[in-house]
């Protein structure tokens, strides 16, 4: 089965473990752009809170209906320093940082013009880290339907998460001696955290979800 989803900014654990389930992967770019969506944001641990990252982009169009495949990032402030700078204080001393930052930085000194090439690289650099793989087309014009496609498009809004993700098993974060447990988070919390354990994890969250599909449209 073929599985239609948004390439989001180093998406949350859920649509990533989604994402590397072995099918094939329809990734949507070809839908009006919307805001406050995980297109351009992640999520991450932070000492005080739930912290989040947002890359900035144009909005070119008065209207409102730019195709998201358009949207073009800005770089009118450094917010790939700060982003970077974000992660170093949160995720310096987990287990796995050093481990994997010199693959990661680079990203966050290269200037994307299109946010899908920035998202769609985030998502494959993390694939390389874990050492999956995933095959995936592009969209080239909007459909609301699709045949023999689980459509996932809806795991793209940050504002109202699935309930399954309460039920996510607890692995330890960076901050547990101050938080509860927060789940799905950004994929890297997973990453620096687990390391290649999060392949095991991602699994986890495949079976979980696969319990509960019917529950979600």
């Amino acid at each position: 089965m073929t599985i239609l989803i948004h390439p989001v900014y180093f998406p949350a654990i859920l649509p990533y473990a989604l994402m590397t389930s072995g099918n094939k992967i329809l990734f949507e770019i070809s839908d009006f752009y919307e805001k406050q969506t995980y297109r351009n944001r992640m999520y991450i641990q932070s000492a005080n809170a739930k912290q989040m990252l947002t890359v900035p982009v144009k909005h070119t169009r008065s209207d409102g209906k730019q195709l998201y495949k358009d949207v073009t990032v800005s770089y009118d402030f450094n917010w790939q320093k700060l982003h970077w700078r974000s992660l170093e204080t949160a995720y310096r001393t987990s287990p796995y940082f050093e481990f994997y930052e010199d693959d990661l930085k680079p990203l966050f000194e290269k200037k994307y013009r299109f946010l899908v090439d920035l998202n769609l690289e985030s998502i494959r650099i993390v694939n390389d880290l874990l050492d999956l793989q995933i095959t995936y087309e592009q969209t080239e014009t909007y459909r609301e339907q699709y045949d023999d496609t689980d459509d996932l498009r809806f795991l793209k809004n940050a504002k109202s998460e699935p309930a399954i993700v309460k039920e996510f098993p607890p692995y330890t974060q960076i901050f547990f001696d101050r938080h509860d447990f927060m789940p799905n988070l950004s994929i890297l919390d997973l990453l620096f955290m687990e390391g290649p354990n999060a392949v095991d994890y991602l699994k986890q969250i495949r079976t979980l979800w696969q319990k509960t599909r019917q529950n979600y449209p």
